[in-house]
């Protein structure tokens, strides 16, 4: 059964937290996704074609693709051209009440806008002006457009792929620099949203996606040249292991990860070798990690003989970490995601049935949920250019000059 959204009241721990959304695509906007599942009001600024990912499909209908559906929960949309000096009087204007400002341009364009951090700011000190884009401003790559792919590649991801699989440099199916950036985006809002509070001013801030995505790639794969001098080559062995992938089983394949010790002995027992524990290539966590591609082709020789079903009972009991590979239609179908509601059936005023997730995790005290829909292009314009102190007038002469858009006509 579909449900509708619930009450547009704003719940959840970041509850009276307001942030004027001004970015974009997809790292900014998954950023502020989580928050507002948190509770925060998110104002979606948006110029009058819309954000980008409105147009990748499948769609319903034109301007709500399914990316954007789900990146644009428990927001509202407000369009604005702030190439005008009406928009911008009135993205000046919703700043004064907002706790953060966050956009994903160049610094330099937003300064063009009439929007630079002292502009801002002078309007509304404490706020927190925070950019997430490409490249630290100082560096010599400032300003140089940023895409997921590019930034996956600069970073290594790609070749690591290679170095693994001995294929060709692969970037991974997800946008995961966005995303990942992303997680940071959020956590970095709110920590200078605390402190703006507490101190009762705000400030600007740079969470930039090549470094974002360096720290996360560097974290694993320092290796060696974590010291000086360097004790040996970069890369984390275990994650480059040739065998470090799905285990091929008679019929299929299984995710499975033999880690310590004691997984290590249940798993000699198991297949009828116990006395391996003693060989000195398996006997201790650091044996393993010397000789780890050894150790993977061994699994991968033993993993071969039995069928999956038979393979994931026998770990099951030998309490051997293990899973089925699923595909992506196979995670749609998880009996454990469904037992805990994490995927929701829910009723879009505009885009009919629609599949979501769920807002990740629970909180007691403040609970969570997905108290809006994706917005149509605008559909809050007027509601929020009201609140900010426009009347209807001046608002239908805004958008009669095509300066705002009222979604919902």
């Amino acid at each position: 059964m579909s449900e509708r959204p619930q009450s547009e009241t704003p719940d959840g721990p970041l509850a009276g937290v307001r942030i004027l959304d001004l970015s974009a695509v997809v790292m900014g906007p998954y950023a502020t996704q989580v928050l507002a599942d948190l509770g925060a009001d998110v104002i979606k600024v948006e110029p009058p074609a819309g954000d980008n990912m409105r147009a990748v499909g499948p769609m319903r209908n034109p301007g709500m693709g399914h990316i954007y559906l789900h990146l644009n929960r428990n927001k509202r949309s407000v369009v604005l051209d702030l190439k005008t000096p009406e928009g911008l009087a009135a993205c000046l204007k919703l700043a004064e009440s907002c706790d953060a400002l966050l956009y994903n341009i160049r610094p330099q364009a937003m300064a063009r806008l009439g929007l630079s951090y002292e502009a801002v700011a002078a309007r509304n000190p404490r706020i927190v002006y925070l950019g997430a884009y490409g490249y630290g401003e100082a560096g010599p790559y400032a300003g140089r457009p940023a895409y997921d792919d590019l930034i996956q590649g600069q970073t290594g991801i790609a070749a690591l792929s290679a170095q693994q699989s001995g294929d060709v440099p692969r970037y991974a199916p997800l946008t995961l620099a966005d995303r990942a950036v992303g997680l940071h985006v959020g956590i970095a809002l709110v920590s200078a949203v605390l402190h703006a509070r507490s101190a009762g001013q705000g400030q600007q801030v740079e969470i930039p996606m090549f470094e974002g995505m360096a720290h996360l790639v560097l974290g694993d794969h320092l290796g060696g040249a974590t010291f000086e001098p360097p004790l040996g080559p970069t890369g984390y062995a275990r994650l480059l292991a040739p065998h470090r992938r799905p285990y091929a089983t008679a019929d299929g394949y299984i995710s499975l990860l033999i880690y310590n010790d004691k997984h290590w002995r249940n798993f000699f027992d198991l297949i009828g070798r116990p006395e391996l524990s003693r060989d000195p290539r398996f006997n201790s966590h650091g044996a393993r990690a010397a000789h780890i591609g050894e150790v993977y082709a061994f699994v991968a020789d033993i993993i071969a003989t039995r069928r999956n079903q038979a393979w994931l009972e026998s770990l099951a009991r030998a309490d051997i970490p293990a899973s089925p590979l699923y595909s992506v239609d196979d995670l749609l179908q998880d009996e454990h995601l469904a037992a805990t509601g994490f995927l929701r059936a829910m009723d879009h005023p505009s885009e009919g049935p629609i599949r979501t997730t769920a807002p990740l995790g629970k909180y007691e005290g403040t609970p969570t949920s997905i108290r809006r829909p994706a917005p149509r292009l605008g559909q809050h314009s007027r509601e929020v250019l009201a609140e900010a102190g426009y009347d209807p007038a001046r608002i239908d002469a805004m958008a009669a000059r095509g300066i705002t858009l009222d979604g919902n006509h």
